[in-house]
């Protein structure tokens, strides 16, 4: 099978009609998260999410915001997420899905926030400092 055709197989069908979208951030990772009422199912940029992450703690942080509120299998998502790393992207998802969450139901803003996933993480990068070799890091001293 060639690589394109397995492309092909791959993808999966859109759901269509009303969705609630929002925003999630954590370092460079941004996700654009559409919630529709659905079975559960997840798609993140165009794969299914057990295939995009293959870390399964992973999908399990993706989803937490969902089990807090009881609502695991009313609502299926797709998104589009750009930058970061795995770990980032995904909690950025998490962060888009709890957003969304309380756009649908704005009682379980107290559950979420409680659990601190409406708070955007604000740790990111250091950025390099000019005579040294990082952020922190400086080359190594020689006394004589």
């Amino acid at each position: 099978m060639s690589k394109t055709a397995e492309e092909k197989t791959t993808k999966m069908t859109t759901p269509s009609g009303k969705y609630t979208y929002a925003n999630g951030r954590r370092k460079t990772a941004v996700a654009k998260v559409r919630l529709y009422k659905g079975e559960g199912k997840m798609t993140v940029n165009d794969k299914e999410a057990t295939k995009y992450f293959g870390i399964k703690t992973l999908i399990g942080l993706i989803n937490s915001p969902l089990k807090m509120v009881g609502k695991l299998k009313e609502f299926d998502a797709t998104v589009v997420v750009k930058g970061g790393g795995e770990s980032a992207q995904a909690e950025a998802i998490r962060h888009g899905i709890a957003r969304a969450l309380i756009e649908i139901d704005p009682l379980s803003k107290t559950t979420l926030k409680k659990a601190g996933m409406l708070t955007r993480d604000p740790r990111s990068k250091e950025r390099k400092k000019f005579g040294l070799k990082r952020a922190r890091k400086s080359p190594q001293f020689s006394k004589r």
